[in-house]
């Protein structure tokens, strides 16, 4: 039996086998992190995974995932919206929502640089590979690359991600560590950034972006892609503005996953 077709049958049993079905064919499911903590997961898959995708939202990132799959906020962010887009590319996506005890205001908001966090992620990142047998990538955008940067940087290279996307990275914050103020020289893990060029929103200017390649300048596979075209509507540090690649979702996220497969 070859390596990928025990690799399909894997992932067919773990679909299966988990406990609830969204309307999209996603399936939902809940797993132990912290003591009494859980942490809930939308799942999909497309037939033959090749590495998998954990997104992580921007904003409070209290995505309040429902049993079948709803979503109480977040379904018009970049990630969320486009997550369809990764399976279509090949690549087993797991959304990750604010874990149990997280599930009122303020959410992620104060948590997403902390130890608890990290232990959670941990454990999702663990989980994803042994049920999967992939690599696990962490793909962040906006105040979710503080999440994934913040993570890395915690994390043993064997706990850890294979590797990061930042999206619309936070360039600079006055309340709390801004990517590029991180440890990153604790990286040896590939990191994508993709940005737009028009990006808006205060915390995310394309100005600062060489000092964020700076920081990342020591790793041995970094790449920084850049978009200028899209549609900009309602307030810049919103999804539907440059910030959330609105009408670029395709190009984005099939370069995106170009990267990360090594196409």
């Amino acid at each position: 039996m070859g390596k990928s077709f025990k690799l399909v049958l894997a992932v067919a049993f773990w679909l299966l086998a988990m406990p609830a079905r969204a309307d999209d064919g996603a399936r939902v499911v809940d797993i132990p992190t912290r003591p009494g903590v859980t942490q809930r997961l939308l799942v999909l898959a497309p037939p033959v995974p090749k590495a998998a995708v954990i997104l992580f939202a921007g904003g409070h990132g209290g995505l309040q995932i429902a049993p079948d799959g709803s979503f109480g906020w977040g379904k018009g962010n970049f990630l969320i919206r486009s997550r369809q887009l990764f399976v279509d590319q090949g690549l087993l996506t797991v959304v990750i929502d604010a874990p149990s005890d997280r599930q009122l205001p303020p959410y992620l908001a104060g948590f997403r640089q902390g130890p608890e966090h990290a232990a959670d992620v941990r454990a999702v990142i663990a989980w994803v590979r042994q049920q999967s047998g992939l690599p696990v990538w962490l793909v962040g955008t906006s105040r979710g690359t503080q999440s994934i940067a913040a993570v890395a940087t915690r994390l043993s290279r064997a706990d850890g991600p294979d590797g990061l996307v930042l999206t619309s990275t936070i360039l600079t914050d006055p309340k709390a560590p801004a990517v590029p103020a991180m440890a990153l020289k604790k990286l040896s893990i590939p990191v994508l950034v993709a940005h737009h060029e028009l990006d808006g929103c205060s915390h995310c200017a394309y100005s600062e972006i060489p000092n964020l390649m700076q920081k990342l300048s020591a790793l041995p596979r970094k790449q920084l892609l850049s978009f200028s075209a899209g549609v900009s509507q309602g307030d810049p540090c919103e999804a539907m503005a440059y910030h959330g690649f609105n009408g670029l979702e395709s190009e984005v996220v099939g370069q995106i996953a170009g990267w990360v497969l090594g196409r």
